[in-house]
């Protein structure tokens, strides 16, 4: 995790395993998961896979968030937010968060990230920006059904509501630099 520890205030949660086809914990997004939106070259603004398990028990949905505190931005960067999750879903396919959602489980939806787009939006650090070190994405396991944020609602306010509601988190760390 990055000197900007986004969970550094947050409550203690228990953690559980997340992983993914498309990239590994600690190393780089591939070119898919860059922003063509942002005029990244070979960007797809595609979601990543997300696989999970061993939640706490009593999880009765999830959320998803990637983020990037370490963008230059001056408050970091939310690609993307999913909440609603049920209970009995414990993957996501790569390319789920594009603009209909349409890799979503029933009931799921896409919040606007900071592009002010409901769907996934690809890493796009300015050229000889120092790789990223922290992009999370995040599965968070939740003591609730639904959540009730709005589906106009920011990912801080996902995550601000969120907080009293989280039993666990599991983590994948990686990393950007855009391609040369």
């Amino acid at each position: 995790m990055s000197a900007n520890d986004p969970f550094a205030r947050l409550p203690e949660a228990a953690s559980f395993t997340v992983t993914s086809s498309t990239v590994s914990d600690g190393a780089p997004w591939p070119p898919e998961q860059f922003s063509g939106i942002f005029g990244v070259p070979g960007g797809k603004d595609l979601s990543p896979h997300l696989s999970w398990s061993g939640a706490p028990e009593g999880a009765k949905s999830y959320a998803v968030t990637v983020y990037d505190p370490d963008a230059p931005t001056g408050s970091g960067f939310w690609h993307w937010a999913v909440a609603d999750i049920p209970a009995a879903v414990t993957e996501l396919p790569e390319g789920a968060g594009d603009d209909t959602g349409s890799g979503l489980p029933e009931g799921a939806f896409q919040l606007p990230n900071d592009a002010r787009a409901a769907r996934f939006i690809g890493a796009a650090p300015p050229p000889g920006h120092r790789p990223a070190p922290a992009t999370s994405s995040v599965v968070h396991a939740l003591d609730v059904e639904s959540i009730g944020v709005p589906a106009d609602a920011t990912p801080a306010v996902l995550g601000f509501t969120m907080t009293g509601h989280v039993l666990g988190r599991a983590v994948l760390t990686t990393t950007a630099e855009t391609p040369a």
